[in-house]
């Protein structure tokens, strides 16, 4: 059993990774990857747990760019070994941007007269805030019910109060990932395939051209229609297939670890990814 999408607390989850990797065991997984928006702390955290646990542990990471002009997810799969300082040092200045961030954020917020402050959502968090704890926030002040309100109103793309993030380029994560030796996959790409109305087939080979190696075909968006054309796609173009749950736990309460999976098959192809790119 493989899941290689989950979030601890050390990004936008609510599980420390020493929980997680319980939960894990628990749940019968036998790999699991961990994919913090824009670090690896929590990885580097779990490595003991998971070792004493007996459960294969894959480094990941999900960087935040755009595509059109859409905001999308792209997921770092290091299989070998975890990224070197170079890859780090990237992963720090995106930490000075998501502050910089949330401090228009919490501006544009009290633009429409909700008195938040950043620093009252860094209080709720623990190495790296967003709008998880905004939402949160937006709840202990009774602005909002809970924090599925928070984002329908106030935090998602589409919502009043949503402000962008200066994300990096796709060619630069692309690139960034390749450099520490992982393997690129587009995380749930229904999302953009929907907004933007473009053909799946135009977009995969778009991201291929681009250097894209995998799409994450598996995923808890995605209805066994999606999933099946874009398995289709995937084998037809020649990328590679990622796929997992997307767990955050209570901040994403529907979403239960391991319940979407990674086939067997594809997970064994998987693991020949990198060196068969390489070559």
């Amino acid at each position: 059993m493989v899941d290689l999408h989950s979030h601890t607390d050390k990004s936008d989850g609510t599980l420390p990774p020493a929980e997680l990797i319980e939960l894990a065991r628990r749940k019968g997984l036998r790999t699991l990857a961990i994919t913090d928006h824009d670090t690896v702390a929590g990885y580097d955290e779990a490595v003991p747990y998971a070792e004493a646990a007996g459960l294969e542990l894959i480094c990941g990471v999900e960087l935040s760019t755009k595509f059109y002009g859409h905001a999308i997810h792209v997921l770092g799969y290091f299989f070998s070994a975890p990224p070197g300082e170079e890859f780090r040092e990237h992963l720090r200045r995106l930490e000075i941007s998501r502050r910089e961030r949330n401090g228009r954020l919490a501006a544009r917020l009290r633009e429409l007269g909700l008195e938040v402050e950043r620093e009252e959502a860094e209080r709720l968090g623990h190495s790296q805030i967003g709008r998880p704890h905004f939402a949160r926030l937006l709840v202990e002040k009774g602005y909002v019910a809970d924090v599925r309100e928070a984002f329908d109103r106030y935090l998602d793309e589409s919502a009043r109060g949503y402000v962008s993030r200066r994300d990096p380029s796709l060619v630069n994560v692309i690139r960034w990932i390749h450099e520490a030796n992982g393997l690129a996959s587009w995380a749930h790409p229904v999302r953009m395939v929907r907004e933007c109305g473009l053909p799946a087939e135009t977009l995969f080979r778009e991201m291929a051209a681009r250097g894209m190696d995998a799409i994450e075909a598996f995923h808890s968006d995605h209805s066994p229609e999606d999933q099946a054309e874009y398995l289709a796609l995937a084998a037809k173009i020649g990328l590679a297939v990622t796929g997992g749950s997307d767990f955050h736990g209570d901040s994403k309460p529907h979403i239960d670890l391991g319940q979407v999976l990674l086939p067997p098959y594809l997970w064994a192809r998987l693991r020949q990814a990198p060196a068969r790119l390489k070559s």
